[in-house]
């Protein structure tokens, strides 16, 4: 059986307390962990999915996560889907890096950050580096930015 080269390589980044996803407060992240979302991908994009590469990291600091970022640039990563965490409302250095690399970027939430009490989450410093935002559909909204991801790139090549 003949397994094709992958076309496109995503990286699915996620920023700190998210390397428990599945254990970590079910009730708000759920009960699946990362490990679902190959299987997600697959089954949301068919064939289209053997295309794409998926690279999962993972850290609970803001300079390592700015450094996946410039090494996934450096190594022509087509594109990242990141759930920033908590950085997502605190970090410019984050913003900043986003701006000037220029990946092709879906941000992400497991919870529907406009729905959390505190006003504070409502607010991303990166959004306005992304192509797009999904949030509330669990550990789903990862398969969901990687098809969005492959769309945008597809339409804007």
């Amino acid at each position: 059986m003949h397994v094709p080269t992958p076309r496109y390589e995503f990286l699915i980044l996620n920023g700190p307390n998210l390397g428990h996803l599945g254990k970590r407060q079910p009730e708000i992240y759920g009960s699946a962990g990362m490990d679902a979302v190959p299987g997600q991908v697959r089954s949301l994009m068919g064939d289209v999915a053997e295309s794409i590469r998926l690279d999962f990291f993972q850290s609970n600091s803001e300079g390592t996560l700015i450094d996946r970022l410039e090494s996934a640039y450096g190594a022509g990563t087509h594109g990242v889907v990141f759930n920033a965490g908590a950085y997502t409302h605190t970090s410019l250095a984050l913003a900043d890096c986003l701006a000037w690399i220029k990946l092709p970027c879906v941000e992400v939430h497991i919870s529907n950050i406009w729905a959390r009490s505190e006003p504070l989450r409502h607010r991303s410093y990166i959004g306005r580096h992304v192509v797009g935002v999904i949030a509330g559909f669990g550990i789903m909204s990862y398969a969901l930015a990687v098809q969005a991801l492959f769309h945008h790139i597809n339409e804007n090549a």
